[in-house]
């Protein structure tokens, strides 16, 4: 199975930086940008939430949310938080991944000839009706937020 645009977006509910739990069906009625990443404060990771916290102000007047998550906890998302300014949220979706699972976005990967199970660099941009609108499998983590605005007509 796998997702397509327009497909209905996988509901969850994880815990943000904060412990409190965010449900995607809450947020019905605006557009959610929804991107995993594999790993707090690592270099690609950190690029790709700076270009989100770099872009914010154009994804906060469009009333566009945005959601990271990794497997990492509360504890190491408010550092990240904290040392970068990122202003959105940070969700926690600890081993076995479900959610990521439910979004293709979590599965073996390979590194260095080691091969292990892991969180996908991927990104999915939900439209306020909860379907999905876009889908990247193939993450310029530099560039994604910029990237999204461009394809949604933002930029």
């Amino acid at each position: 199975m796998t997702l397509q645009i327009g497909d209905p977006a996988p509901d969850f509910n994880l815990p943000n930086q904060d412990g409190t739990l965010v449900q995607l069906a809450s947020l019905r009625g605006q557009r959610v940008v929804i991107y995993f990443y594999p790993k707090d404060d690592t270099p690609g990771c950190t690029k790709e939430a700076c270009n989100f916290r770099d872009q914010w102000e154009r994804f906060e007047a469009n009333d566009i949310k945005v959601l990271g998550i990794s497997k990492d906890g509360a504890t190491s998302h408010t550092k990240f938080i904290n040392k970068y300014q990122i202003p959105f949220t940070l969700l926690s979706d600890t081993e076995p991944c479900p959610v990521a699972s439910s979004y293709e976005s979590y599965g073996l990967k390979k590194f260095m000839g080691r091969e292990y199970m892991g969180m996908m660099r991927h990104s999915f941009v939900v439209d306020p009706k909860g379907n999905l609108e876009l889908i990247y499998l193939k993450v310029k983590a530099a560039t994604m937020a910029d990237q999204i605005l461009k394809d949604l007509g933002l930029d």
